[in-house]
């Protein structure tokens, strides 16, 4: 009887429960067992893991969150952090570890498996910035939290007069921003992929009131750069490297309301946006990405990430996927700005 470990690392997100809950359904049916590693690469470091068993996936389904909790922790960072993950591994007498994440998870499992670690990878990034794969989890959650308040601002900006900025998710590509602003009829978007030139965002405000409109929607993802800086919240790094980006949407507002003259308030959507139940597309991509990765075990695949490309879900390797970033390229971009002003 073959023996499997799960963890989810990084940001939580909607789907992580229909993964884990996949990935146990479908190794039981295998007649295998499961461990589930307790917060990321952290629960493998310090071997805190839990028998996962049909009771223990019952009703996680429509979840936000993951039931096996979460961290940032790098093994690759931590005194002899690698070493600890290989002994767990050993000690538990796992066949193969299958781990949930974004660029950060899965670029420490991709270095585990090049030193002979059994490993599989499920992409999960809120943003949707993985490469080698359409669509991650969790993105459509987003998008459609970040739509629905967007929506809600339309008729307070409107009843007010006001220009109101909304900050959503999206460190180093903008896609949450771009699909919420483009479903919510947000009048300008900016993303992290093209810098914001503040004057011309002003221009575009401005033009719009003269043609008789009385308010306007800015959508901003928190990564976007003003005069080529990025604005961050504080100085201080993850175990990854990254900045605690955030504050561009009160920096933007700021200005908007100093160069324009019209009254504008700041929405910062934050944790929201990671929040509740996933959607159906959610849930049943979480879920199809489970049973692959169970089936990629099986057929001796190691050093996979499930895909989804297309309508079919395929396997591609854990270095490709982490290579690069998946940006919003240019046209998709100059498309949204037909509808800008």
């Amino acid at each position: 009887m073959h023996k499997i470990g799960i963890l989810t690392g990084g940001g939580d997100c909607p789907g992580l429960n229909p993964v884990i809950r996949a990935v146990v359904r479908k190794s039981l049916l295998e007649g295998w067992q499961v461990l589930g590693f307790r917060s990321g690469w952290k629960g493998m470091i310090e071997n805190d893991q839990m028998l996962l068993e049909p009771k223990s996936v019952s009703g996680i389904l429509p979840k936000g969150g993951t039931m096996l909790g979460t961290s940032r922790t790098n093994p690759y960072k931590k005194e002899g952090g690698v070493e600890k993950v290989k002994q767990t591994f050993a000690a538990n007498e796992l066949h193969a570890l299958v781990a949930v994440g974004g660029e950060d998870t899965l670029g420490v499992a991709a270095k585990l498996f090049a030193e002979g670690l059994n490993v599989i990878g499920i992409p999960k990034t809120i943003d949707n910035d993985l490469s080698c794969t359409d669509y991650t989890f969790g993105f459509d959650t987003a998008v459609n939290i970040a739509m629905e308040c967007i929506d809600r601002l339309h008729t307070t900006a409107e009843s007010h007069n006001r220009v109101i900025v909304v900050e959503i998710m999206g460190r180093h590509a903008g896609w949450i921003a771009l699909y919420a602003g483009l479903a919510g009829g947000a009048d300008i978007i900016l993303i992290p992929e093209y810098p914001i030139d503040p004057e011309e965002v002003c221009a575009l405000i401005k033009k719009r009131h003269q043609r008789g409109k009385t308010f306007s929607i800015v959508a901003v993802a928190e990564g976007a750069t003003l005069a080529q800086k990025d604005v961050t919240q504080d100085a201080k790094l993850d175990e990854f490297g990254h900045v605690k980006l955030g504050g561009i949407g009160n920096v933007l507002g700021s200005y908007i309301e100093t160069k324009t003259g019209y009254e504008t308030r700041v929405t910062v959507l934050g944790h929201i946006q990671r929040g509740g139940s996933p959607t159906a597309f959610d849930r049943i991509l979480g879920t199809r990405f489970g049973v692959k990765a169970v089936e990629l075990i099986k057929e001796g695949k190691f050093g996979e990430m499930v895909s989804l490309q297309g309508n079919d879900i395929v396997s591609v390797p854990l270095s490709k996927a982490v290579g690069a970033l998946k940006l919003v390229p240019k046209e998709m971009y100059e498309m949204a700005k037909v509808f800008f002003g």
